[in-house]
């Protein structure tokens, strides 16, 4: 023992306001312990000389009389070694021991031995750590009702590890590498809760799964598990919780499932179930979740009608038949979108349902009109009953659907006039009616929804003007208006306008307004099919973040100014227009609608290279984000997003240990994380609980570019990716799948993007010198790309925004989770299909 500690050993003896009972070897564990902590997370854990009485520490739990030390928690105090478990585990009175939220890396078998040796250990936590290689044995541990081992990165088949842990009630082995059966060993038939999610388990649920009776909780989410549930399962009399998503499983929904009265929630969506719902399958449930299945059949009539039932999410499968009418009052959620229904809405089975905050009933055959019972569900966020066949007008009392914030009415056959009492929805962030056949004119009221990000009215029969008030739209982002009859003048548009401003194949006239150019962030504009005159504004060059402008099919004249490089420009059908500009014609709409950029890989071309490479590079600017449902939220505390896998790409060691899956879905759960937003991703800064810094990038599973495959063929792809080698691309180190879309981990750029630095206050210090280098960086990661070994790679959307920097002389080419990798034998020498903006194409795709 050291001085230091002898010294506060007498002092803990001797001082007379010492309240504390404890024993003096507590007392002297209770010392080691300190010194050990602070040699583990070199830093002081406990100030002892100020605070003698141990009871009183930061995470020490004693007993009422304080006469022994009870609880132990060491969660979250940087601890990397685990030598201090040792000196903890001579603390005989432990009942629980949590070590959670730490950098342990390791823990050997003899620290296990004496850990084990505690009987009244009730409690191990180790979740949130570093731990890898195969489970390690559990010698003792008689008394242990809760383990908790999340989070690390423990791997292999688990065999007789935990078969002498008799006394087990809660098991957590989610978010590791664990492969092979379900660990659940014969004589653990205490056990409450088995969490298995996040894993690599295969094999089948047997009937034997009806031994463990007092089962209250499963969940086996984003495992390789596969076979048909057994009828057996419906003798697990204490389930609440059956959670089966992401796996393999098929057959038929058991139906005595519907026997057990504690289950609240069964989610087996992202399966292969098929046959029909059973009967009374909610009866006792709150929560229903198999959508993404293969369920046929009609919707049992009892389906939707049971008192408790809150959520129920049967989309992506193909159901068929009418919605039963008879509907809970408390029904929170209805998402029965792509599938095969028919028939008309009861609009009397809406009048009662308050609570309903979530309907989509979208890609189905549904007819008749929208009730306007509807406008009863006054707590309506999302409403999408998009691509159906619904008929008649809209009805007025959609208005009083206050809170609604995405409305989704396209591609039906809605006729009439939009009704002004829709305006009056001040929460509403998209609305889109486009593909209808709607009349009349755009309500000059418009400009009251201040919060819309996306109006989409287009494919119309919508005549009139555009109102002038829509200047005051100081939140929109993107307007579509093309396809209608639409004239007279364009008015002053918001400066709020990003993703795009469509006003083709209208009716419109006179010359193109100069007022245009102070939508300096619009990335897309369309004014073709009209009967626009004169000449093309020059100051329409000054869009610096434009990437395509079409204006083709109008009757403009004069010479056309010169746009940047990377302007896709459609000028087509206007004879009279003079292009002397000194590039060559920009690609058609019917061609690629990509930038194709050669780069020759070889260096002595170097100086093409940088001239073609420069001009691409600092020209290209920033996309904008596009709002989507996933935007809709109520205002009440965030939450974090729903896991389905996550899995380390690179090998390696310092990336591997710092990168904390939990920790980074608590940085991209707050927005004041957010560093950047483009039109396909959000970017977001994570600080791991080693301090590292990671740029974490969300891309949604709605866009577009993900229909390219499923959630199987990117995982494949990004393996693919994080097998990658080149300094001058980003590569992906890791990623986590959830439920709406994939979070890519990245090393993080300390001096931001190109774009940055151009526009910023560093503009003017970048010389030459870190232009060129900049430049030949770039163009060294695009020949690695086009020429890599297992065939060219496609890159979409390069521009300054996806150009990273490491530093002013380090540029990363970013964005290669939207590449995929190309079969030669396979391209129809079209990729105009794979993303719908301008791009770049290596040479020979």
């Amino acid at each position: 023992m050291s001085t230091n500690a002898l010294f506060l050993f007498f002092f803990f003896l001797v001082c007379p306001f010492v309240s504390s009972q404890l024993a003096p070897n507590q007392r002297t564990t209770m010392i080691n312990l300190s010194e050990s902590l602070a040699n583990s997370s070199n830093s002081s854990i406990w100030n002892v000389t100020k605070q003698p009485d141990p009871c009183s520490w930061k995470g020490v739990g004693c007993d009422p009389t304080n006469s022994s030390i009870t609880q132990l928690s060491l969660s979250g105090f940087g601890l990397s070694t685990p030598d201090f478990l040792s000196v903890a585990c001579q603390l005989d009175s432990l009942e629980s021991l949590d070590v959670s939220n730490n950098h342990l890396s390791s823990i050997s078998d003899e620290i296990f031995t004496i850990c084990g040796g505690i009987d009244g250990l009730k409690v191990l936590n180790i979740c949130k750590n570093s731990l890898s290689h195969s489970l390690p044995a559990f010698p003792g541990f008689l008394g242990l009702e809760v383990l908790d081992l999340s989070y690390n990165k423990l791997g292999g088949s688990i065999e007789s590890q935990l078969d002498g842990l008799s006394g087990l009630k809660r098991l957590n082995l989610s978010f590791n590498n664990f492969s092979g059966a379900i660990p659940i060993g014969k004589s653990m038939h205490s056990l409450e809760h088995l969490v298995l999610n996040m894993n690599s388990f295969q094999g089948t649920i047997t009937k034997e799964i009806a031994n463990y009776k007092n089962l209250s909780r499963i969940d086996f989410t984003m495992n390789q598990l596969s076979g048909s549930l057994p009828v057996e399962i419906g003798e697990l009399s204490k389930l609440e919780l059956l959670i089966l998503s992401s796996n393999n499983f098929s057959g038929e929904i058991p139906t005595t499932l519907s026997n057990i009265q504690n289950l609240s929630r069964f989610a087996a969506n992202q399966n292969g179930f098929g046959g029909s719902v059973p009967a009374g399958l909610t009866r006792y449930l709150k929560n229903l979740d198999l959508s993404y299945n293969r369920l046929n059949g009609s919707l049992p009539s009892d389906l939707l009608s049971q008192t408790n039932l809150e959520v129920v999410d049967l989309s992506y499968n193909m159901l068929e038949g009418s919605i039963p009418a008879n509907i809970s009052q408390r029904l929170f959620r209805l998402r029965l979108g792509s599938n095969a229904l028919t028939g008309r809405f009861e609009g009397s089975a809406f009048t009662m349902l308050q609570n309903l905050t979530y309907l989509e009933l979208d890609n189905n055959s549904f007819t008749g009109s929208i009730p306007p019972q509807l406008g009863f569900c006054r707590r309506l966020l999302l409403l999408n009953l998009a691509k159906n066949n619904l008929t008649g007008a809209l009805p007025a009392q959609l208005g009083n659907l206050s809170n609604l914030q995405v409305m989704k009415l396209e591609q039906n056959n809605l006729t009439g006039e939009i009704p002004t009492q829709i305006t009056q929805l001040l929460s509403l962030l998209i609305l889109n009616i486009s593909w209808n056949s709607l009349t009349g004119s755009i309500p000059s009221s418009v400009s009251q929804l201040r919060a819309l990000n996306s109006l989409n009215l287009q494919a119309n029969h919508l005549n009139g003007s555009i109102p002038d008030t829509i200047v005051n739209m100081d939140s929109l982002m993107e307007l579509q208006l093309g396809s209608n009859q639409l004239s007279g003048r364009i008015p002053t548009m918001p400066r709020t306008l990003q993703i795009a401003l469509n006003l083709s194949s209208n009716l419109f006239n006179g010359s193109i307004p100069d007022t245009l150019s102070a939508l300096t962030a619009l990335e897309v504009l369309d004014l073709s099919n009209n009967r626009f005159t004169g000449e093309i504004p020059t100051v329409l060059t000054q869009l610096i973040s434009l990437t395509q402008l079409t204006l083709s099919n109008n009757k403009l004249s004069g010479v056309v100014p010169k746009f940047q490089q990377h302007v896709a420009l459609n000028i087509s059908g206007n004879p009279d227009l003079i292009n002397n500009t000194a590039s060559p014609p920009a690609t058609s709409a019917k061609k690629k609608n990509t930038v194709v950029v050669p780069i020759i890989a070889a260096f002595a071309a170097g100086v093409v290279v940088v001239v073609i490479v420069t001009f691409i590079v600092l020209s290209i600017l920033r996309r904008y984000y596009k709002v989507d449902d996933e935007q809709v939220h109520t205002g009440e505390e965030l939450s974090l997003p729903q896991v389905i896998q996550g899995k380390l790409l690179t090998a390696n060691g310092i990336h591997r240990s710092n990168i904390d899956f939990a920790k980074a879905m608590e940085a991209v759960a707050d927005p004041l994380n957010v560093k950047l937003k483009t039109r396909f991703a959000t970017y977001y800064k994570a600080i791991m609980p080693s301090g590292t810094r990671y740029t974490v990038k969300k891309i949604n599973w709605s866009d577009k570019i993900f229909q390219l495959g499923s959630h199987d063929r990117f995982r494949q792809e990004l393996e693919v990716l994080g097998k990658l080698s080149m300094s001058n691309v980003m590569i992906p180190l890791a990623y986590v799948l959830t439920e709406d879309g994939v979070y890519l981990f990245y090393e993080y750029a300390q001096k931001g993007t190109l774009f940055d630095i151009l526009h910023g206050s560093m503009g003017n210090a970048l010389d030459w010198t870190s232009r060129y280098s900049i430049a030949v960086g770039v163009a060294q990661g695009l020949a690695f790309l086009h020429e890599y070994s297992s065939g060219p790679i496609l890159l979409l959307d390069l521009s300054s925004k996806n150009i990273m920097l490491k530093s002013v002389m380090e540029p990363q080419i970013g964005d290669i989770e939207l590449c995929k990798i190309i079969d030669p034998s396979k391209s129809t020498g079209s990729l105009s299909t794979v993303a719908g903006s301008v791009g770049y194409i290596p040479p020979g795709t």
